[in-house]
């Protein structure tokens, strides 16, 4: 027995439950495009802008984009249940990694080689592979055949749960590589949808396919940002839905749903859409305080007419806003006591501040003022 709508349909397998096999991309029949939908797109388009505008006017947009991925990389786990703060990502540098933090370390490792390889490289399905075995090379889901699809049928529900009491079942293994070579086709082809719409579409597709035994989640939101930069609409990976995304969590999740059950694409692109204004016009605010705090940081170390060393581990902070004499010591190429000179010179401006848990020897410090911009929906779920 099969049950079908606009975008694929339920087919019942051998072993009794029943698989959703995606039909291919575009959706047909067509996309309504409302005055509602087309508004919303407009809207997602000019504030997407906005924000590649601004970040190319940082004084350093690549130190600001590290930090970022950092953000993203936290934000996106901790919708898959990661418990792990920012200052946890912080610290990854200086402590031994639990399974929480792992998992955000991985996942800035793969933003980052992915966004080297679309250098070189077009997205596609062996990319996407390659960059899945660097989202579960250690720690949790390690054992769960990094870098390859899926050889056995997956399932969303409730911990526990079986196949027939599963919330959803993802394509058989046959259906799913049909299905992916049609998503890898559709990445390149109908250049007529506008890109945002696309990628929205590229978005639920990957998740409703799921084609690997973990990490489809933090995969498909990955895509998001290799697809923008990949097509020129961003010049650096800046959007990051996560936050939006966590904010709405049960909505994503209700959408996508109804993509499968009812061919709900217009709605779920509606939702997409607002995802991408709302989290540009914060992404523009972030990036005007920033500049501020730059600029103030600089006038005080100017004004206290302290060294080009000051200036330099500023900037280094806005990569990563957690400091200690040590690293300081390696960053700036001198010694540890005139590391510690400078960033005692720094806690009396005000800029940094010392952060050393009882327990640590080795006293750690942070930018607060920065952490205070980039800190808010960071705790974990």
């Amino acid at each position: 027995m099969e049950i079908s709508n606009r975008s694929g349909r339920y087919v019942m397998q051998p072993s009794g439950y029943r698989a959703f096999v995606p039909n291919p991309l575009p959706p047909e029949p067509p996309l309504v495009f409302s005055s509602e939908l087309m508004s919303l797109l407009s809207e997602a388009d000019r504030k997407l802008g906005r924000l590649d505008g601004v970040t190319q006017v940082l004084p350093n947009p690549d130190l600001f984009v590290s930090m970022y991925v950092k953000k993203e990389a936290l934000l996106s786990s901790q919708i898959e249940g990661t418990q792990a703060s920012l200052q946890d990502v912080l610290a990854i540098e200086e402590s031994r990694l639990n399974d929480d933090t792992l998992e955000v370390a991985n996942y800035i490792e793969a933003m980052n080689f992915g966004l080297d390889r679309l250098r070189e490289f077009p997205l596609s399905l062996r990319l996407l592979r390659e960059i899945h075995a660097r989202l579960l090379a250690t720690g949790r889901g390690s054992e769960r055949t990094p870098g390859e699809f899926r050889h056995s049928q997956n399932w969303i529900g409730a911990q526990g749960c079986t196949l027939n009491e599963a919330a959803y079942v993802p394509p058989a293994v046959e259906d799913m590589h049909q299905a992916l070579g049609d998503l890898e086709s559709f990445f390149y082809s109908h250049t007529d949808l506008p890109t945002l719409v696309k990628i929205g579409l590229i978005h639920a597709q990957f998740e409703t396919i799921h084609p690997f035994l973990d990490g489809n989640g933090r995969m498909g939101r990955l895509l998001i940002a290799f697809w923008l930069c990949n097509e020129g609409v961003l010049s650096k990976p800046v959007l990051y839905l996560s936050y939006f995304f966590k904010r709405n969590r049960q909505e994503y999740y209700d959408r996508l749903m109804d993509v499968r059950r009812k061919g709900a694409w217009e709605e779920w692109l509606a939702f997409f859409l607002r995802g991408i204004a709302q989290t540009s016009e914060e992404g523009v605010a972030s990036a005007k305080k920033i500049i501020a705090l730059q600029n103030d940081g600089i006038r005080r170390i100017n004004e206290a007419r302290l060294s080009a060393n000051h200036a330099a581990l500023l900037d280094r902070l806005f990569e990563s806003p957690s400091i200690t004499k040590q690293k300081a010591a390696r960053v700036l190429a001198v010694s540890e006591p005139t590391a510690k000179s400078v960033i005692d010179n720094l806690c009396a401006l005000g800029i940094l501040k010392d952060a050393t848990p009882r327990s640590q020897r080795n006293k750690r410090f942070v930018f607060q003022p920065y952490l205070d911009i980039l800190e808010p929906g960071t705790d974990p779920l």
